[in-house]
């Protein structure tokens, strides 16, 4: 197995008002002078967890986490109706993030973060490429509207029962338009019995997609607590239904932005939710990026992809 860091606690936290009545959970670990590192978690929704703090030397590294707009802990929580959506979208955790650095006095920081994370740190970096010390992404995504149609149709060729139950759980009139966009209605539907059979479908799908991983973990989505569920499913299908708000392509159309910024895309070989193509054309586009391919993982890793994760953020820590 990897040897990772050991378990730590965080020794500094808040909740930072961000505007719209939304408060984000933020926390601080390792070496309160050490390297500034901000950890961008995935989903869109999942929320930051404690196994991520191990990659990081805590003696060399300031680890910033933080659970994006309307999951996690910070409120108001996506799983609540009442939670306004329409203040929820990529510009919005952009502004976030920015404000997050500002109220820590953050000159600088490493990005790191994988599958939606990573769309949310080429955006930030593209944007604000002086505070961006290097970057490391396990598992490239762009979110392009191409990629998100694979991962939500174009997969059905590997799973075609599965997608057909998928492709059920909307209603019939729907079934044959925009799946997102309809389970994002069904997600802000009244009705609690709707939105929890909608999270379900939804999560059903998403373990059917990671599901023949060589190192999969069974019932990865479908295990989460129901209002963890309700939160992520309503914003995927928030943003996924909107493109996350970017124009198609431009992450890599605008590589060329990150020119003088260190990076390492790690990528399974095997990663069904997000093929390595787009990993490829970033790294074509990025002068300063190196891609590792890990041939036995796939877009929920493994002790090999996470050994590569430890040994990058060691040899970048100062």
């Amino acid at each position: 197995m990897a040897e990772l860091y050991p378990p730590i606690e965080p020794y500094d936290d808040g909740m930072l008002a961000v505007g719209d009545g939304n408060l984000v959970y933020w926390e601080l670990c390792g070496n309160a002078d050490g390297k500034p590192a901000l950890v961008v978690h995935g989903g869109p929704g999942s929320g930051c967890g404690p196994g991520t703090r191990r990659y990081f030397d805590p003696d060399r590294y300031r680890v910033v986490l933080f659970d994006q707009r309307g999951c996690g802990r910070s409120t108001p929580h996506a799983s609540d109706p009442a939670t306004d959506m329409t203040v929820n979208t990529t510009g919005h955790l952009l502004a976030d993030m920015e404000r997050l650095r500002e109220h820590l006095g953050i000159e600088r920081w490493l990005l790191y973060g994988g599958s939606w994370g990573s769309t949310l740190i080429l955006a930030y970096a593209e944007r604000h490429p002086k505070r961006v010390s290097e970057i490391v992404i396990p598992g490239v995504t762009t979110t392009r509207r191409s990629e998100i149609d694979w991962l939500y149709r174009g997969a059905s060729r590997f799973f075609p029962e599965e997608w057909e139950r998928f492709r059920a759980g909307v209603p019939e009139v729907e079934r044959d338009g925009d799946l997102l966009a309809a389970y994002a209605r069904l997600m802000d539907s009244p009705d609690a019995a709707v939105r929890d059979k909608a999270a379900a479908d939804w999560v059903a799908w998403e373990d059917a997609v990671i599901s023949q991983e060589p190192h999969a973990t069974p019932n990865a989505y479908s295990s989460r607590p129901p209002a963890a569920q309700l939160a992520l499913v309503r914003i995927c299908a928030h943003y996924f239904s909107h493109g996350a708000w970017l124009e198609e392509g431009a992450l890599l159309r605008d590589a060329n932005r990150l020119a003088g910024i260190p990076g390492v895309l790690i990528h399974g070989r095997l990663d069904m939710s997000s093929p390595l193509g787009t990993a490829w054309e970033l790294a074509r586009g990025w002068p300063d990026a190196d891609l590792m391919v890990v041939g036995d993982s796939g877009h929920t890793g493994s002790e090999t992809m996470k050994d590569a994760i430890r040994k990058t953020l060691d040899r970048f820590a100062r």
